[in-house]
């Protein structure tokens, strides 16, 4: 096994990352992406946990597929392999786990205090995804925007729907890194509150999340235009007429169009996606834009490779 600190240190939220450590963990991802088998069994013998107690299909098995590459012991871990559903603490299964395992790799669709919790007792602790973010998803997506770009610096994104984890994700990797700015585009009471937007803004000190509650008739071009499943979580919709309040925010080719300006913007998506809500499938696919979607799902593994090598300290 190839670490610095045997006792690692987590991964939980790119609002704990200072710049260098953004960059180095992207740098590392994008590495990976281009020459996988240059890191084969760097992390020989490391014994990763994947604790997932929530559906998922590219990020658990991007993470396995990383970790096998790098030459980790993995064990999968479900809901039903697990006593939190008998009650015991969050604490109380990390300082189980920590006896057996070098790595926690966890998605709950929960609250990020659990996996603070968990790291207390296993400090390699990766968040997979909770409710608030979803950081190894940003990464994927820096990845992507930098092989179709060159580089982000002024880069400038739109995201349209509700904000969920990986719009919060988003907004802290364009923040932390030289990106041009964000603007939010949701339904009302569905974006970022009033306090995350001051606090998204102070790490620049300007100006860099803007939001807006209706789709404007004009709008700002931008290089690219990201949306998500509109019901990400799987939640159940209190209000009945929910799809005609995210209808506006819906993208499509004419979307495309309105957004792009000297150049032609770029659509991204983090998958799962409902055709024909968020957005259509010629958009999607890249039939009438440019898509950025496939090279995203592509980095997903090397995003997951380049958490396991960070927190672990390997090099």
């Amino acid at each position: 096994m190839v670490t610095g600190d045997s006792s690692g240190r987590p991964l939980l939220s790119l609002g704990g990352l200072g710049t260098e450590e953004i960059s180095e963990i992207c740098d590392i991802a994008y590495r990976f992406g281009q020459a996988p088998r240059e890191f084969a069994g760097a992390l020989d013998g490391t014994r990763v946990g994947l604790v997932f107690t929530a559906p998922s299909t590219r990020t658990r098995i991007s993470f396995w597929c990383a970790a096998r590459t790098l030459g980790c012991d993995v064990l999968h871990v479900g809901p039903a392999d697990l006593q939190l559903s008998t009650g015991e603490t969050w604490s109380d299964t990390g300082l189980m786990l920590a006896n057996y395992l070098d790595v926690v790799v966890a998605r709950t669709n929960g609250p990020q205090r659990e996996l603070a919790e968990l790291a207390v007792h296993v400090p390699a602790t990766i968040n997979a995804l909770t409710y608030e973010e979803h950081p190894t998803q940003a990464i994927a997506d820096l990845c992507a925007l930098r092989e179709h770009f060159g580089d982000v610096e002024n880069l400038r994104l739109a995201y349209l729907g509700a904000v969920n984890n990986t719009a919060r994700a988003l907004a802290l990797l364009v923040c932390k890194l030289p990106f041009g700015g964000l603007d939010v585009y949701s339904p009302a009471d569905l974006g970022f509150s009033a306090a995350e937007i001051e606090s998204l803004n102070a790490v620049r000190g300007r100006e860099m999340i803007r939001q807006y509650e209706e789709m404007p008739t004009s709008v700002d071009p931008v290089d690219a235009v990201y949306t998500a499943r509109w019901n990400s979580m799987s939640e159940v919709q209190q209000d009945r007429d929910w799809l005609s309040r995210y209808a506006p925010f819906a993208v499509t080719a004419e979307t495309m169009k309105r957004f792009s300006g000297s150049t032609e913007a770029v659509f991204m998506h983090d998958l799962p996606a409902v055709r024909g809500q968020e957005t259509t499938s010629d958009v999607l696919d890249g039939t009438s834009v440019t898509s950025l979607v496939r090279r995203q799902a592509h980095y997903k593994e090397s995003a997951a490779a380049s958490a396991l090598l960070w927190s672990v300290g390997g090099s």
